[in-house]
């Protein structure tokens, strides 16, 4: 129910030519000549629409097709090698089809879709869940129905499609909105989405986001929503179409409030619901008989009953809403193409403050609005045009690093475009095509990466005259403005650039958060719910945030104000009591089990240690120390300003962030997280070259995908997320082309590289024999080690298993089943049993170690076959629960154990025989010839000195093995003699395991 319901109508079988396949390469050969006849002859010289179809795609609905596709191994972290070489063979398709993108990501807060967000974490929430579940289970990869972004994907396909130059922006206040006046605005011939609010905004042409698919034939196709055909079905007009869609219910008005409304109508949602096609062809039916949309308050009143309802406020904003996204609704509302008022830059002379005024009213003064901080005269100087480390000399600096850390990149596979259509053919991208950054050259010394057009000139006062469109603000002429609380403003030069970079996608979407709204929103990790092995990903990061938020608010510069006017305070003899430490708080939305979203938590910004810069300063300042500063404080916020992290031999620049993560995950001091194989493959895995070999991490089977390793790669990308957040907030001492994280890892190639460092005897055959490798890891290792309390994860306890004395350990036998030097999966330890054909063949029971003398034992139809070695073959012995014994034997049993288990018919053969207990010690027994029994000790005599001494020069009373006793002839009663050999050079033989009597040799 919902909106949604209009989208669900729209693409489905029941509306006949509602969804057609189209192929957008074909479409861009014929829009050029039909755009040029069709287009008002007062926008053409604005518009300059060329050749080109230009289109506009809304990437919050096409993640997983802007990823590559539903991955089988997309759990593991994140293949983003692979990411880029799909975008790459995208956009040069694109391009070689005169075809123009624009790329809009969601970065707008939108305080009012609030219950929408939570509603959505909490579905990917549960998929998290039943991944994790099912990896814990199976070990294999979850199945695509479950696929959640991994990750940092937005910031990844920000980076990859800037670096691609692609016109990327970011939404500020409304992103429905400001999506669809980018696109009337510009002239942009179609929209890319999957939403049924931009169905109801009746754009130019309307594509499905979902189904964009570019074959190896060269084609781009995906289906076209036509809306014109829903609206013949429905018997609307665009504007009754706003109506439908209000009706349907959005986050202005949900439809559990119209209900009412529903039942009115004839709906009936009990005892089951009906369908999207029934709801939406009901309430056209009803839209049908409403007065026209030039009288909201006519509609408002049939609908509800009177225009005094409490809901009649947000039915009429609900309806605006829609009315505000038609092409005559944004021509109607739009506002001036002007920049908004509270970032337009003016000259103002900074007021004078005496010396007595509390610090209060400093931080009021110098946090307003086009006033920088006091104190600091040559701020006033500094260049605001942009960040001063993005310099034309740096940017093709970084560009060369770039070709050299990704020179061993293997080229994409070739995609040709049917002749037939085009005479164009999509080869693979390599080192002879030309750059995909132009350095612009203009007065501001930045170098732009969004293309060669001008569009991203305009996105400024385009999306700043977007705002009008909101619901809050349906009827003002102006942008609403953000309510920034007065003692947390900044600096309009500040304000200014942070707005510029967040719409053009240059910056993480949290420093505008930050400043704007002082709140943030934290998606879920893919990361257990019960934190059993790691603690929450959000909570071991959010040191870094709260160094992030003194960066930007200059906590610094305010408390050291504040102590200031303490210490004169203290000189005058003035009163110190209204003079307080500034302290600021953000309100970070994150998902706990006791805060299940209920309320933000208010996270309080921590100093870095030192004298930290001004935000003014850290952003536009140009000097040698300037730049100093700034990596200095980005080292700061990841506790990694070491000597070692800056030495290039030990961590090159493109893996400055790897290594930043890494420190600091180590340097955490509530839990240690990492092992240390698990930090060895991190870094080998970096340094693999199969990293850029995105064919060979394609065609690379994971036999076993474990839990930990899931978590580990989702931890990781998080700290990288956060990383790249400090950098921004820093000014950008890293380059942006450095610190893409495709430089340093791989999913799929971290899950195999730990895969094999839990069976690898050392660092060098983890490395596969390259020393040359093994010294980059222990270089970047150590680096990373460096003054730190070394203190790894303990690994799990080996199962407890209780074996009997004199078992051989297990042996390690080779196996066929799978690629050498990985673990096989592990048999369950529950029982079970083994089905050919449907007929059961084998069974057995639960395994639960050696702790008493029953072995697990499997039981098959040829007869008991132990499962513990050394057991034969039809024993007859017990096997565990629920087995019936098969076959009996006499055997006794053939293995020495603690306890003996021995057969049944030995059992009662001993209970038929008794044998009586003698009290005394035993000793050696001897059998005389009347057939009695008796110790040696009784028939044996003492020796005597002369004997002793006529044995001692006898040479055969010299024994050469030990013997067991020395007897002589003895005189039994009844004049029977026994006489006993001594005979030390043989054994006495062994015939039996009991302590039955042993009966001599013996000779007359």
């Amino acid at each position: 129910m919902g909106i949604q319901d209009l989208q669900t109508f729209l693409a489905s079988a029941a509306l006949e030519g509602g969804a057609v396949s189209v192929d957008l390469l074909r479409i861009a050969r014929n829009i050029a000549p039909r755009s040029a006849t069709q287009m008002p002859n007062r926008n053409k010289n604005k518009f300059n629409i060329g050749n080109k179809l230009k289109l506009v795609l809304d990437a919050e609905c096409c993640l997983d097709r802007l990823y590559g596709g539903f991955f089988s191994d997309w759990a593991c972290g994140g293949q983003w090698n692979r990411t880029v070489q799909f975008l790459s063979l995208l956009m040069h398709a694109m391009e070689m089809g005169n075809i123009q993108l624009a790329v809009i990501f969601n970065g707008a807060l939108e305080q009012q879709r609030m219950p929408e967000w939570i509603a959505e974490q909490n579905k990917i929430r549960q998929r998290i869940n039943m991944v994790l579940k099912h990896i814990n289970t199976k070990g294999t990869p979850p199945p695509k129905v479950w696929w959640c972004p991994p990750t940092c994907l937005r910031t990844v396909l920000r980076m990859a499609l800037r670096h691609l130059s692609t016109t990327v922006l970011c939404s500020m206040d409304d992103h429905h909105q400001e999506v669809i006046a980018y696109c009337r605005e510009n002239g942009f011939h179609a929209l890319l989405a999957d939403d049924a609010e931009y169905a109801a905004f009746d754009p130019p042409r309307y594509f499905s986001s979902t189904n964009l698919k570019l074959t190896y034939k060269g084609s781009l196709e995906t289906k076209e929503f036509m809306v014109s055909e829903l609206t013949k079905v429905l018997d609307l007009n665009p504007e009754q179409l706003c109506v439908l869609a209000a009706l349907l219910g959005n986050y202005l008005l949900p439809e559990n409030e119209l209900m009412d409304v529903y039942r009115k109508i004839g709906l009936s949602f009990t005892p089951t619901k009906p369908t999207a096609e029934q709801i939406v062809r009901a309430l056209a039916g009803y839209v049908c008989t409403l007065p026209s949309v030039t009288n909201l308050d006519a509609i408002v009143s049939q609908v509800l009953g009177s225009t005094d309802d409490k809901r009649a406020s947000a039915l009429r904003q609900s309806l605006q809403y829609y009315l505000n996204g038609t092409a005559d609704g944004f021509l109607k509302y739009r506002t001036a193409t002007t920049r908004r008022p509270d970032l337009q830059v003016k000259k103002r002379n900074p007021p004078q403050i005496n010396t007595n005024t509390t610090v209060n009213n400093v931080v009021n003064h110098i946090l307003c609005p086009g006033i920088v901080a006091l104190g600091k005269p040559d701020e006033t100087d500094l260049d605001t045009s942009g960040f001063a480390s993005e310099t034309t000399e740096r940017e093709q600096k970084s560009l060369e690093d770039y070709k050299m850390a990704t020179a061993n990149a293997v080229i994409a596979p070739e995609i040709v475009i049917d002749s037939s259509d085009a005479d164009v053919s999509l080869k693979s991208h390599g080192s002879n095509n030309k750059p995909a950054h132009t350095l612009d050259e203009s007065g501001d010394g930045v170098a732009h990466m969004n293309g060669p057009t001008a569009v991203n000139g305009n996105v400024s006062q385009l999306l700043t005259a977007t705002s009008s469109s909101t619901s809050g603000a349906s009827s003002m002429n102006t942008s609403p403005r953000h309510h920034i609380p007065e003692k947390l403003r900044v600096s309009v030069e500040v304000m200014r650039t942070a707005t510029e970079r967040h719409q053009k996608g240059l910056m993480s979407p949290l420093i505008y958060h930050t400043l704007v709204s002082n709140e943030v929103r934290l998606a879920c990790v893919m990361e257990d719910d019960q934190h059993r092995e790691f603690p929450p990903a959000h909570l071991v990061f959010r040191p870094i945030r709260q160094k992030v938020y003194a960066i930007l608010f200059n906590l610094h510069h305010l408390q050291y104000l504040a102590n200031k006017s303490r210490a004169e305070a203290i000189a005058e003899g003035n009163d110190t009591h209204t003079i307080h430490t500034p302290e600021v708080f953000v309100r970070e939305w994150t998902w706990s089990k006791c805060n299940q979203y209920q309320k933000p938590d208010m996270v309080r910004a921590e100093q870095l240690g030192w004298a930290v810069p001004t935000i003014q300063r850290l952003w536009f300042g140009s000097t040698v120390d300037d730049k100093r500063r700034r990596l200095r404080a980005f080292l700061t916020c990841l506790n990694s300003d070491s000597g070692l992290m800056l030495n290039p031999s030990y961590v090159p620049q493109h893996m400055l962030i790897l290594a930043c993560v890494l420190r600091y995950i180590m340097s955490h001091s509530e839990k240690c997280i990492l092992r240390k194989q698990e930090l060895d493959a991190f870094i080998a895995q970096a340094f693999a070259p199969e990293l850029m070999n995105s064919q060979y991490l394609q065609e690379l089977t994971l036999p076993l995908v474990t839990s930990r390793g899931v978590q580990l790669a989702a931890l990781f990308m998080q700290g990288v997320e956060t990383a790249l957040l400090a950098n921004d907030a820093c000014g950008a001492p890293i380059p942006w082309l450095m610190s893409c994280p495709w430089l340093y890892f791989d999913g799929k190639l971290f899950h195999h590289t730990l895969a094999r460092a839990a069976v690898v005897k050392n660092l060098l055959e983890l490395c596969e024999n390259h020393i040359d490798r093994v010294v980059k890891v222990e270089r970047m290792r150590k680096a990373i080690l460096e003054g730190l309390d070394i203190q790894f994860a303990k690994p799990p306890l080996p199962p407890l298993s209780m074996q009997p004395p004199n078992c051989l350990p297990p042996v390690n036998l080779p196996s066929t089943r799978g690629p050498t030097g990985l673990a096989r999966r592990p048999v369950p330890a529950r029982g079970g049993q083994l089905q050919v054909a449907g007929v059961v063949v084998g069974q057995w029971g639960a395994n639960y170690g050696f702790s008493h003398q029953v072995r697990p034992q499997m039981s098959t139809g040829y007869g008991n076959i132990g499962r513990g070695r050394g057991v034969p073959l039809n024993t007859g012995y017990p096997v565990g629960r629920g087995f019936a014994m098969q076959h009996k034997t006499n055997r006794g049993p053939t293995w020495p154990a603690n306890k003996r288990v021995v057969s049944h018919n030995y059992m009662n053969n001993k209970r038929k025989n008794p044998v009586k207990k003698n009290n005394k010690p035993r000793g050696f027994t001897v059998q005389l010839p009347s057939g009695e029994t008796v110790l040696a000790s009784e028939v044996v005599k003492p020796k005597d000195t002369a004997t002793d001494s006529a044995n001692k020069d006898t040479p055969e009373s010299t024994p050469t093995t030990p013997t067991v006793a020395v007897v002589e002839p003895a005189t039994v009663v009844g004049g029977d003699t026994v006489i006993y050999e001594d005979t030390p050079t043989k054994s006495i033989e062994h015939k039996g395991q009991g302590d039955g009597p042993v009966v001599l040799a013996g000779s007359q």
